[in-house]
């Protein structure tokens, strides 16, 4: 192998370990923190995917008009470790939720407690831990 080659070698190596992790953000990069909503509504879809889970949630304003918030979660192994299974939240569900509204996209928001509506005192899942102080979630430990 020439010396053009491992140059080559070496720069399409060094960009594709070092993308992912240009590519993933903090809380700032997207939320912010003075935009917390305190929200109830309907679970309309859960994706299961990395490096962020994320829940849609219809949530109707005094008018009845129905806005579909994208709250993003933590990843899939944090939330499981929280002992959240596949069928924990389900489409359909009446839930209680808070967060923090996007920075361009208020209803693009990141989630910081869901309970189910039935059982508002029991969350299911709070934003916390030293994952959360990584991320620069506010007032996290």
């Amino acid at each position: 192998m020439n010396r053009t080659h491992r140059l080559a070698a070496a720069a399409i190596a060094s960009v594709s370990l070092t993308a992912p992790a240009l590519a993933h953000h903090g809380f700032d990069t997207e939320y912010d923190a003075k935009k917390r909503v305190s929200l109830s509504g309907v679970v309309t879809k859960i994706e299961w995917t990395n490096p962020h889970m994320h829940i849609y949630i219809d949530v109707a304003d005094a008018a009845g008009k129905v806005t579909n918030w994208n709250m993003e979660m933590a990843s899939p192994n944090t939330v499981q470790r929280q002992g959240w299974g596949r069928n924990t939240l389900l489409p359909g569900d009446k839930v209680v939720f808070d967060g923090y509204g996007g920075k361009v996209v208020e209803s693009h928001g990141a989630l910081s407690r869901i309970a189910k509506a039935d059982v508002p005192d029991k969350p299911l899942f709070i934003q916390g831990g030293p994952e959360a102080a990584r991320e620069g979630f506010p007032g996290q430990r």
